[in-house]
């Protein structure tokens, strides 16, 4: 069951983050510690942010919730709001007078996200280099690989990156400044799939590579597979950290409730790996500890989300 916020104005007013790691305003505890008897397995999420939900249902976030649900003996409802500035305050925390809250999970932020009161973290991934066949990239084989190009070759690519992520500055500790093609994590069209707009200009020629979150850079390259795109990971190093782990959110206060989903993740690791697997998220198995890190990216989408 799939409801939607009543009023259109919500839509207008909200503006667009590509990733969901800034979704804005102030928290606000829930009222009670103990989770209440649920009668559904509620979520907040993004009618249209694949691969993590869809309207459909087909996303992973979509599938493990689902996984949860029948663990818990529930049907799964959901509240939409495009994964923008304000999703939080929009869904998780929403709240009319007399009247109930809407959802109460997130089902994918970043660990320790401030907005929400997080779990523990159920997987960790990392950016990912996405290369376009026939650039003269078809040896690249890992990030080494492709930093080790001719310069000049290096300077006449058109590398995209997602402004205010890790793969900025990347760009910046490599040189590659003016190889970077920009793209806005703003942008007003709800409609608009990030991955789907990278995948078009990597079909082009509009770009030759992309930074990229992973599980939108898989998911990228698994629904171009006509093009030939082909993904290289990313290793964090000192001043860029592009692996990060994620969490699913629910609101403050409610800490029986985030135990029992904590319980959910502990008990099912396996099961919430393979859809991971399923949908070819790039996993991390340990962090990797640096001196200097950029700071943490923003949906989605995190682009990222």
């Amino acid at each position: 069951m799939t409801r939607s916020p009543s009023s259109p104005s919500w839509l207008r007013g909200s503006l667009c983050l590509l990733l969901a790691f800034a979704l804005g305003g102030a928290a606000v505890p829930a009222s009670a510690e103990d989770a209440p008897s649920r009668k559904a397995f509620r979520v907040c999420k993004d009618p249209n942010n694949p691969p993590f939900t869809d309207a459909r249902g087909e996303g992973f976030e979509d599938k493990i919730a689902a996984l949860f649900a029948a663990k818990l003996g529930l049907p799964v409802e959901t509240y939409t709001f495009p994964q923008r500035l304000g999703f939080v305050r929009n869904t998780l925390r929403y709240k009319l007078p007399g009247k109930d809250y809407p959802c109460d999970i997130v089902m994918g932020v970043p660990a320790e996200f401030g907005q929400v009161l997080s779990t523990k973290a159920y997987y960790r991934s990392t950016y990912v280099l996405v290369l376009a066949p026939g650039r003269g990239l078809d040896g690249i084989r890992s990030e080494d690989d492709f930093l080790a190009l001719p310069a000049d070759k290096l300077a006449h690519l058109k590398i995209a990156v997602f402004d205010r992520s890790p793969g900025s500055a990347w760009l910046a500790r490599h040189e590659l400044v003016d190889s970077g093609v920009p793209y806005k994590t703003m942008n007003p069209d709800p409609g608009e799939v990030p991955g789907e707009l990278i995948a078009r200009d990597l079909a082009s020629g509009a770009i030759d590579a992309a930074v990229m979150w992973g599980p939108i850079g898989s998911y990228t390259v698994r629904q171009a597979k006509d093009a030939g795109l082909r993904v290289v990971p990313l290793a964090s190093e000192p001043g860029v950290k592009f692996d990060y782990e994620m969490a699913m959110g629910v609101r403050f206060g409610e800490k029986a409730w985030k135990q029992q989903i904590e319980t959910l993740i502990d008990e099912n690791q396996a099961e919430i790996a393979n859809i991971l697997k399923e949908y070819g998220v790039p996993l991390i198995t340990q962090p990797v500890v640096l001196p200097l890190a950029s700071p943490e990216p923003v949906r989605h989408a995190v682009a990222s989300r």
